[in-house]
């Protein structure tokens, strides 16, 4: 394929000249979050494929996006899908935020821009989980070289330099970041460079971020994938299109039905139609249109159309626990507020970290452990489970494209997470103790010295979610998987899913890079099968 033009169009910057846009195309894809920019951009490559690119959500030129220091202003805004996990008796019966991207560009227009490739034994599992070699370690590297523009330390083995996605180290960290670093070398966790490469490929360590900011402006997946093609005539973008449902011609996917404008319309797809809509709304797409397990379509009187007990089920997402501190005196902020990350391995026989700490640097504290004890000038280490055991499910509250999602997280179910959880927030701790902080650090304001069951029922109420929701039509071989090694949806044709759903497991780390991976690997099979 051709490779992504870095010039802008020329065309009307707001999008497609024609309002009433054509209805027949090659190829749908529905979401142009991570994965989907980067189907529907690739596909674009070749003038002689027709494209349709569908989002709910609107114009990511704002400077909520595009201002790294502004993010927080998304979460719960119109850029934002708003969703809330059920109440967990888990977690004190709370029901905690879900925030998901909805505008162009999908969580990469919305998120704390970390570029996060994933440990090498994650990639080992999709391979393994998939029969597929092109998800191992040794081919994503070489997709990740492909697609990255590295503007750090040089490393040809593992980075690239000339690709569509600008990734560069914070620069010029705070004082906060990079004290990180000397507290954890000071408990006798490694430093690297960066994060992605020879530091995931071991042990684990910690490092400056890695993010998708060039110049001080967000980089976004959309603007790197799709935004240089907007003039093309064979791409159609169109925004504030909700995807309601596939449509079928006997068990093979021609189109979908979309509402745009409060009107019901209807894009068909003479190739295939692609599912980027993310761990929530795809699963719930498929069995609005007939694909998931039968008993909950029978439930919502949705005629079954193919019988796939795993669609919604293995939820994941990243869980952490704030733990805060309270700065000498006030601090700036940098690059968002993540410049410095931590991933480790409590035991060094495992195959993948159990540990995922992000530093944030001002106060982040859940709604129920807000109160007089957080200091007005501090940063949070949140402390995260990389690889939690606890398993959700994503069902339907009916079968309308405006009936809104059930999602059961389970967060803490599985008691190995909260003893987990509590590890991870001593070694926080441990680390907040280090003399690498003298000076800049006044105290540890939470949890503080809680033991015991004080300690689990402040756990209990720190649990926020990393926004890293995956899993829910994961890749596989056995009969709870929904797609197989090449993203194609079992027993149907016309139909492949490229987001974060198809993960057999959550990966070590921010979901973005991995989804790019997942748009990658989707276009490769999608070139393979076709001959372009």
């Amino acid at each position: 394929m051709a490779p992504i033009s870095t010039e802008s169009s020329r065309r009307d910057p707001s999008g497609d000249a024609r309002s009433t846009p054509d209805r027949h195309f090659d190829f749908i894809v529905c979401g142009a979050g991570t994965a989907g920019s980067v189907v529907a951009g690739r596909l674009a490559a070749d003038p002689d494929v027709r494209v349709l690119l569908l989002e709910a959500g609107g114009d990511d030129d704002c400077p909520e996006v595009m201002e790294p220091g502004q993010w927080p202003l998304n979460l719960g805004s119109e850029r934002d899908w708003n969703f809330s996990g059920a109440p967990n008796p888990h977690l004190n019966d709370r029901s905690i935020p879900l925030n998901m991207g909805r505008a162009l560009g999908g969580g990469s227009s919305i998120n704390v821009m970390l570029w996060a490739r994933g440990h090498m034994n994650d990639w080992e599992d999709f391979a393994l989980a998939s029969g597929n070699d092109a998800w191992n370690y040794e081919s994503v590297l070489k997709i990740y070289q492909r697609v990255e523009d590295y503007w750090g330390a040089p490393d040809p083995q593992r980075r690239g330099v000339s690709g569509p996605v600008h990734v560069s180290p914070a620069a010029r960290p705070q004082p906060v970041a990079t004290a990180l670093l000397e507290a954890a070398r000071q408990i006798g966790i490694p430093t690297f460079e960066n994060p992605n490469g020879e530091m995931m490929e071991g042990r684990g360590g910690a490092a400056i971020n890695d993010l998708i900011v060039k110049e001080g402006r967000r980089q976004s997946i959309y603007r790197a994938y799709v935004h240089p093609r907007r003039g093309q005539s064979n791409l159609t973008v169109l925004p504030h299109s909700l995807v309601s449902r596939l449509v079928w011609s006997g068990k093979r996917v021609v189109g979908v039905d979309v509402v745009r404008d409060g009107r019901l319309e209807r894009f068909t797809a003479d190739r295939e139609v692609i599912l980027s809509l993310g761990a929530v709304n795809t699963p719930k797409v498929l069995m609005q249109s007939g694909i998931g397990p039968e008993a909950e379509l029978g439930r919502h009187g949705i005629p079954l159309v193919q019988h796939l007990p795993g669609v919604g089920a293995n939820h994941q997402d990243h869980v952490s626990f704030a733990t805060i501190f309270e700065y000498e005196e006030p601090q700036q902020v940098g690059h968002g507020g993540s410049e410095a990350t931590l991933y480790w391995s409590s035991d060094s026989a495992m195959r993948l970290p159990d540990m995922f700490h992000c530093q944030v640097e001002f106060p982040v504290p859940s709604a129920e452990n807000a109160g007089p004890d957080v200091p007005q000038h501090g940063w949070t280490m949140f402390a995260g489970l990389a690889h939690p055991k606890s398993r959700g499910h994503v069902t339907l509250s009916g079968p309308d494209v405006t009936d809104a999602p059930i999602i059961q997280t389970n967060t803490l179910a599985d008691p190995d997470d909260l003893r987990c959880a509590l590890d991870n927030i001593r070694l926080v701790q441990e680390l907040g103790a280090q003399s690498a902080f003298k000076g800049l650090v006044r105290r540890e304001s939470l949890p503080g010295r809680l033991s015991g069951a004080a300690l689990e029922h402040y756990a209990r109420n720190a649990a926020v979610t990393y926004w890293h929701q995956s899993c829910t039509a994961r890749m596989g071989r056995d009969e709870m998987s929904v797609v197989d090694g090449a993203l194609k949806v079992y027993g149907v044709e016309g139909l492949r899913i490229a987001d974060a759903s198809v993960m057999p497991h959550i990966t070590s780390g921010n979901t973005m890079a991995p989804c790019v991976i997942i748009g990658e690997r989707a276009v490769e099979e999608i070139s393979a099968a076709y001959g372009f």
